[in-house]
């Protein structure tokens, strides 16, 4: 069974280290700072993510569920990604299960800390990550 993620204070501060790195353009290529806007309160909210590229397309996933930042991009469609000193402007569409299923895969393969929060194995047929979909949703980034 997968685990359930929650924020404590040890991944708060791991995600203003990663940040602080992010910011520097000193860390992994592939991982970015998501900024939204809260829903709720209109303040801005950042957190690093890890985005999965096929092709020139690239996605953004929720490798621990439905948390903050995904309300907050279902509500407002857009966000900001940054890395180093560039800033971009996005627009996030979320996939239906099918076409998420294989992202989810890829994503699972490529990151490996994030496994323990899926059912599906890194190896399982895409199958079984469409039926992670509905948990971990997938957006597909547009400029």
């Amino acid at each position: 069974m997968a685990k359930t993620y929650r924020l404590g204070a040890v991944r708060k501060m791991i995600n203003r280290l990663v940040a602080g790195r992010v910011r520097k353009g000193k860390f992994d290529k592939r991982t970015y700072l998501l900024t939204t806007l809260g829903r709720k309160s209109g303040l801005e909210r950042t957190t690093p993510v890890t985005l999965v590229t096929e092709g020139e397309d690239r996605y953004l996933v929720a490798p621990f569920g439905i948390v903050g930042w995904v309300y907050n991009v279902r509500d407002a469609g857009v966000a900001e990604l940054s890395q180093g000193g560039t800033v971009e402007e996005i627009t996030l569409t979320e996939l239906d299960a099918a076409a998420a299923a294989p992202i989810l895969k890829k994503y699972v393969q490529q990151v490996s800390v994030v496994r323990r929060y899926f059912d599906a194995d890194q190896d399982a047929p895409v199958e079984e990550f469409e039926a992670e979909a509905a948990a971990h949703p997938v957006f597909k980034i547009s400029t």
